[in-house]
């Protein structure tokens, strides 16, 4: 029956569309004082948790039955037509959101009969009179918003987390309301479409095709989704599985050199998942698109995932990072295809839950495809600088947040969702234990199938399984923010024998935080002697820990309170381990104690307990020596930031040749591509005298190269862009010479839009920031984050300053109309390149005189800020 209804209601697309164009004059009215019934607050803008839970209660065995016409033409509206069948426990008021002007919405008609349209706050309402308990229909026709379908010239995809599904079709936009979808898409005959469903039929005529989607299992607006356009289909056989990779890129080559290993790694995670969760792949197939543009670095929709192309098609000289970043993106996401897809939380509060399974799967997962990395290490750096740069900061904030509207759900995202949560979740594996963890996971995901779950309802089903009180566990590490900033205390007595050593635990944020706070947590202290170490665990239980059985050792070379790196803090150091370290470091045998050691000497550096210029020198000194290519990319990335950071423009030019120099030796003694590639994208990224300059252009004309280092159409792009910010001569013909080199029309497209902001005339980059009050110039949220980064770059100091209180002006716009890390990444962008002590007053003085700043913004404000203001202070 649903079968037949749907190709009724598609064949009469056309005809509706019409007749709604008269209905339209006739019916759109205001609201009713009918539609009051259910409560004025129900219909505020956005979706509230007022609104969801009500409709949540009422609501059930939900379907959307979907049509839309794709243009051709860019500037074309996209035609919409749905039919949306429910059950009601009770006739009522039914509140749809549709956040459109009126006129979009062409005709509504409930179980048979038309009705007015009564559009108010972004929500469309069907009056009680219309509805019946039991069995409804609505079958809607409207033009689509464009907001959230990421339309460009020859090809557009749908991106709907977290809440904006109801930018583009009438729908209920909450996670907890699970339907099933049936999808028909009209486009032109040269494009190729993807959805959830599998394809069911398709059909041709007059240059436009017709296709026609299965119906999907139950998923949540914000996973439902669809690409289509000018791809390339790239298909594959695993495990007896067929995999589709839907892609824009031009270079043939580079596809060849990465289609394996890309369906390879998915093939790997879904037997993995499997294997763990003791439930078959839940969805009926596995395609995944590649964008070229895309906000992030995937998106998750059940059989559908989209991915950002850069990240899966690696250039010959990516690093060893870029190979793991990419394997850990793909067993991220196909992670949740069971955290997140299969279970979902009831609201966004809880959207860490499915992000920290997926985070923390994904650690689990990628460590067969590199048996001869250090996982323990690659989970340390992978993590912890992340998560310690949000939550060292003003601008922590708790990894569960209350949410009151999905409208402020996007400010939820960042390095305490992606990066802290999975350290606590490690945290929780370790009280229950591996075996008991994986069975209470295995529990939930059966327990919650196709449905929705809080965190709160986790833990109950965990408690059971632990000595140790979970909800109190839960309350200091999940509901409350920041984190312990950590001393150690090494007392000697006179004959140089220890006597006690001692880690005191304080709350940087006990002004806002409940008296006496302490993080529990297990550490494991490493002591370090001339031809040995001990690692003493130690329980961290409350503000002042004793390690125990230490009286009476020798004295020790260096104390390190994390060096497993497994506890969380800041920790600062003694000065007898400080010493050590500045001389020594790169003496330490292992490589896990050392990537430990360098966090914490970079914690050390932030808090002014080591000078900038000494951190440099004892990282030029130790990143030769270092054996650990991962570790040899963390210092890469604190060397670049203390030097553009910490360092005055007087004292970066002094010390330009020294560092230039030790890059280039090592640049052209590493034995590894991947290594060369991190070598020189560091040289890349700090170079300044007139000899480096010369010889990274003489790169790019091509007139010198790199024994085994090849460069691709992007790394050039790279170096054209870094030429011309440091304003070389001749670097704007340089850009233009670069633009017609290009010949991928996605990275031309992005070179084009950047240009504008790397101009040598100020003016010219002042109207490039201007363009970004338009929202339709924001849509390539990546291009403007990347415009906007050169715009502040350190070089462009003080014509700079003026962008930072324009950019902190449209901040909540840009969370009203941007997606989920856009907050983020506009402040990050805008604030990385400062470091004077009026531009940090510049943000405190915005921030003093606009106290109603939503918290949220305002955390975001601080969060990217705190660089800014440790380099002023």
């Amino acid at each position: 029956m649903q079968n037949s209804g749907l190709r009724s209601h598609f064949s009469h697309f056309h005809l509706r569309f019409r007749i709604g164009l008269v209905w339209l004059l006739l019916v759109v009215l205001p609201a009713p004082a009918k539609a009051r019934q259910i409560g004025a607050s129900l219909y505020s803008p956005g979706i509230s948790e007022e609104l969801a839970r009500d409709r949540a209660a009422a609501i059930s065995s939900l379907r959307y039955e979907l049509s839309f016409i794709l243009p051709e033409k860019r500037s074309d509206p996209v035609q919409g037509a749905e039919t949306i069948r429910f059950v009601l426990r009770t006739a009522r008021p039914v509140i749809l959101d549709f956040d459109q002007p009126s006129n979009r919405v062409l005709s509504l008609t409930v179980n048979g009969k038309p009705q007015a349209t009564t559009l108010e706050n972004g929500h469309l309402v069907i009056l009680g009179s219309a509805t019946t308990s039991g069995e409804n229909s609505a079958s809607i026709d409207f033009i689509a918003g464009d907001e959230a379908l990421n339309r460009s010239d020859d090809f557009l995809y749908t991106l709907f987390v977290p809440a904006r599904a109801h930018l583009t079709f009438p729908c209920f936009d909450q996670p907890d309301l699970k339907a099933r979808y049936t999808l028909q898409l009209e486009f032109p005959a040269s494009w190729q479409v993807v959805a959830n469903g599998a394809e069911r039929e398709s059909s041709s005529k007059g240059g436009k095709t017709t296709v026609r989607f299965q119906e999907t299992k139950p998923i949540p607006t914000y996973l439902f989704a669809f690409a289509a356009g000018k791809f390339s289909v790239e298909t594959a056989q695993r495990d007896g599985r067929t995999f589709r990779m839907f892609h824009r890129e031009t270079d043939a080559k580079k596809v060849a050199r990465n289609r394996d290993a890309i369906f390879d790694l998915h093939a790997k995670a879904l037997a993995w998942l499997a294997d763990y969760t003791g439930i078959p792949y839940p969805w009926d197939k596995l395609d995944f698109v590649l964008l070229p543009a895309f906000q992030f670095g995937g998106m998750e929709h059940p059989g559908a995932i989209f991915y950002n192309a850069n990240g899966l098609l690696l250039d010959e000289s990516a690093t060893q990072n870029q190979f793991l970043a990419r394997a850990s993106t793909i067993s991220h996401e196909t992670a949740h295809m069971w955290f997140g897809d299969l279970v979902t939380m009831r609201w966004f509060n809880d959207v860490w839950m499915k992000e920290v399974m997926a985070n923390f799967m994904a650690a689990k997962i990628v460590n067969p495809s590199f048996p001869n990395i250090n996982h323990e290490l690659r989970f340390l750096l992978a993590h912890y600088p992340a998560a310690y740069s949000v939550d060292r900061t003003e601008g922590a904030n708790p990894i569960r947040q209350k949410l009151a509207n999905l409208e402020e759900a996007g400010s939820l995202y960042g390095a305490i969702i992606y990066d802290k949560a999975p350290i606590v979740m490690r945290q929780l594996e370790t009280i229950l234990g591996p075996n008991g963890f994986r069975d209470g996971m295995r529990d939930y995901l059966q327990r919650y199938s196709f449905g929705n779950a809080s965190w709160p309802d986790l833990i109950q089903l965990l408690s059971p399984r632990s000595k140790q009180d979970l909800p109190a566990w839960s309350q200091v590490w999940v509901e409350e923010r920041g984190l312990p900033r950590i001393r150690t205390i090494l007392r000697l007595r006179p004959n140089g024998k220890i006597a006690g050593i001692w880690l005191v635990q304080d709350d940087p944020l006990k002004a806002h935080s409940p008296p006496g706070r302490v993080w529990p947590q297990q550490a494991h202290v490493t002591i370090g002697f001339a031809n040995t170490s001990k690692e003493i665990p130690v329980f961290l239980s409350s503000r002042t820990t004793r390690v125990p059985a230490v009286a009476g050792l020798d004295r020790p070379l260096y104390v390190l309170p994390n060096g497993t790196g497994r506890a969380y803090g800041s920790f600062l150091l003694d000065a007898n381990t400080l010493g050590y370290l500045s001389k020594h470091i790169e003496d330490l045998p292992d490589a896990l104690t050392r990537g430990a050691a360098w966090i914490d000497l970079w914690d050390n550096l932030l808090e002014s307990r080591v000078a900038p210029a000494d951190f440099l020198t004892v990282t030029l000194r130790a990143l030769p020596k270092e054996t650990d290519e991962q570790n040899t990319q963390l210092l890469l990335r604190d060397l670049t930031r203390a030097f553009w950071l910490f360092l005055p423009q007087k004292e970066r030019l002094q010390r330009a040749p020294e560092i230039e120099s030790v890059l280039r030796q090592n640049l052209a003694a590493a034995k590894s591509t991947s290594l060369k590639g991190a070598w020189f994208a560091a040289f890349r990224d700090v170079v300044l005298t007139p000899e480096g300059l010369a010889w990274l252009q003489r790169i790019w004309h091509r007139d010198d190269s790199i024994s085994g280092l090849p460069f691709s159409e992007a790394d050039e792009i790279e170096i054209a862009e870094q030429l011309a910010v440091r304003g070389m001569p001749g670097s704007e013909q340089i850009l233009k010479a670069q633009l017609e080199r290009t010949k991928n029309p996605d990275r031309k497209a992005r070179l084009a839009f950047v240009m504008p902001a790397l101009s040598e005339d100020p003016a010219v980059r002042w109207q490039s920031f201007e363009r970004f009050r338009e929202v339709a110039n924001r849509r390539h949220e990546p291009w403007v984050a990347e415009a906007l980064s050169f715009l502040n770059h350190p070089l462009r100091e003080p014509d700079s300053d003026r962008y930072i209180l324009p950019s902190i002006e449209l901040l909540p716009e840009i969370q009203r109309t941007g997606d989920i890390f856009f907050p983020k990444r506009w402040m990050d962008a805008v604030l990385h390149g400062h470091s004077s002590p009026a531009d940090a007053r510049l943000v405190r003085d915005f921030l003093a005189v606009h106290p109603n700043l939503p918290e949220r913004l305002r955390w975001v404000v601080l969060s990217s800020a705190d660089d800014l203001f440790r380099a002023a202070h």
